[in-house]
């Protein structure tokens, strides 16, 4: 007797369907408001309310609906399992040198696909905030650590490690998580970041430690764009550049290490708990 396996809520396509579904709604008022700007010479496509409002809007739809096609518990979608708060060390020094190098591969992508200068005023934007540096921080490093975390990490993730095997869960999250951001010059780095996030997931079943890892990394990015003139004079980064890179090699390889270590009695827990 034959018997297929059950699905469970999201499998790939689900998941693709939810993120275009997000991206869609926004787009839905995005693009008129657009358009009545660019006619009468107006800016209603960057007034506050209209971010409030759309912003809180698709996010609660879009946690609604795919929280409950889940059809799971709010802790099963969005754990939150103890863990080693020592675990946000070799993090952060995993993102600083991975910086490093991927502004050496960002480059790369650069030279190959130039990116049209209209699309850097827009990627500017994301840094800018009508309240300054303040309100450029809470919606960087944040407003969208939580909407995302709580979105790829969180209902993504959870049909993703029902449906396959741990590491094609990670890397499938990973690339919508890319693929999300419509972003070809950044895709390296977000990307990354992603099979980051989705490991530490695996290892940990633990939201908020997603949320923190992505809240930093959106922080030194925020620190390095603000800071960039003063970074690039300490000594660490006058190295000879193949040196430098060798170097964060190193120190990912070892930060990676101490993730797998700091986490291990938690992964043999929920290991034990499936």
């Amino acid at each position: 007797m034959n018997s297929t396996r059950h699905k469970y809520y999201p499998t790939v396509l689900q998941a693709a369907h939810l993120v275009v579904l997000y991206i869609f709604i926004q787009t839905v008022v995005d693009f008129p408001l657009a358009v009545l700007d660019y006619y009468n010479n107006t800016e209603y496509l960057y007034t506050p309310w209209k971010k409030i409002i759309l912003g809180v809007g698709s996010i609660l739809f879009i946690l609604y609906y795919g929280f409950k096609r889940t059809k799971n518990k709010l802790l099963e979608v969005f754990p939150l399992r103890f863990f080693n708060p020592l675990i946000l060390l070799p993090i952060i020094l995993f993102f600083l040198a991975a910086h490093v190098i991927l502004t050496d591969i960002n480059n790369y992508v650069d030279k190959l696909i130039p990116p049209p200068p209209w699309f850097w005023e827009l990627f500017d934007k994301i840094f800018e905030s009508d309240y300054g540096w303040l309100g450029a921080f809470l919606k960087v490093a944040i407003i969208a650590p939580v909407i995302e975390e709580l979105i790829f990490r969180g209902i993504i993730m959870h049909g993703f490690m029902r449906n396959y095997p741990k590491f094609l869960a990670v890397f499938f999250s990973a690339l919508l998580f890319a693929l999300f951001h419509l972003n070809p010059w950044q895709f390296p780095a977000t990307f990354v970041l992603g099979l980051l996030l989705g490991w530490i997931m695996v290892r940990t079943r633990n939201i908020v430690l997603c949320i923190l890892g992505h809240a930093i990394n959106n922080f030194l990015v925020l620190l390095s764009i603000t800071y960039w003139g003063e970074i690039h004079t300490y000594p660490v980064m006058l190295m000879n550049r193949p040196d430098l890179l060798y170097t964060c090699g190193l120190v990912i390889v070892f930060s990676l290490l101490l993730i797998f270590l700091l986490s291990m009695k938690r992964h043999k827990n929920v290991e034990a708990g499936k």
